[in-house]
């Protein structure tokens, strides 16, 4: 798998740009990337966004804390191919509210927009309660990344 990263701070919130190869197995016997597999790469721009900024699954987990995904969007827009190198950007959405807003851009190979989406996480404590705040250690990571003071 081809694997490539941009990082950058734009005015809606934090942004991580990553090609990926699409692989054989997330086609259909056309050739064309199963619709299914769109929401794999919106969490593949995830777990890569939450690698470079230290928010990733296993340091959440770490806090003791889970994020589930309440809401998940995918518009199509082009057919991804097997072979593909497409790029996905994956942008976190700063807002006040306890969640995490998530918003995808996938290219094609032509740099155009194949797909976008976004998803919606929450935050649930140990005992699987619903937090209605920031837990600290996510107002924490939000000082450290300057979204607020």
């Amino acid at each position: 798998m081809t694997r490539r990263k941009e990082l950058y701070k734009d005015t809606t919130g934090l942004t991580v740009s990553e090609e990926i190869r699409v692989r054989f197995n997330e086609t259909d016997p056309l050739g064309i990337v199963w619709h299914g597999y769109y929401i794999t790469y919106f969490e593949d721009g995830r777990e890569a966004f939450g690698r470079h900024y230290g928010i990733s699954y296993l340091d959440i987990a770490k806090t003791r804390y889970t994020t589930p995904i309440v809401k998940s969007v995918c518009e199509h827009k082009l057919s991804l191919r097997y072979g593909d190198v497409i790029r996905i950007e994956t942008t976190m959405i700063d807002t006040p509210a306890a969640k995490m807003i998530f918003k995808y851009s996938i290219f094609d190979a032509n740099n155009e927009i194949a797909c976008t989406g976004e998803t919606v996480q929450v935050f649930l404590d140990d005992k699987g309660e619903l937090m209605l705040t920031n837990p600290p250690f996510f107002e924490e990571w939000k000082k450290k990344m300057g979204l607020i003071k």
